[in-house]
């Protein structure tokens, strides 16, 4: 499984033509207490770059948006019962939705691990 990094601090894993959505320790740190997860309904298309997701903490309201375009083929149900599932465990457990992978070639402009965190180092 590979997994790549976006500059709005999404995360992907791919395996096949399947891929899972989240974001980075990184960005629910800088979000604070998640308190609501407001999740893509399975069956819709996200758009690369578009907002798929948003994820509401004490500080502030954010986008999550899509790395790459696709059918959502299903969304994380446990965030909606514990969003803090996204404090606690962000880049596992913590996942947003899984989607069916419409275009693999967006796969190039994305992070490896060691680029993003150059990149998180950096700000």
């Amino acid at each position: 499984m590979a997994r790549y990094f976006t500059e709005e601090h999404e995360w992907i894993d791919v395996e096949g033509d399947t891929a899972t959505v989240g974001i980075t320790d990184y960005a629910q740190e800088q979000l604070g207490d998640i308190v609501f997860v407001e999740l893509p309904a399975v069956g819709s298309t996200v758009e690369k770059g578009k907002d798929a997701a948003v994820v509401e903490s004490v500080k502030a309201a954010s986008d999550v948006y899509a790395p790459i375009s696709g059918e959502v083929t299903e969304a994380n149900g446990a965030l909606e019962d514990d969003p803090a599932l996204v404090n606690s465990n962000a880049e596992e457990n913590g996942w947003f939705f899984k989607l069916t992978i419409a275009d693999k070639t967006q796969l190039e402009g994305l992070m490896d691990e060691v680029a993003y965190k150059s990149f998180v180092d950096g700000l």
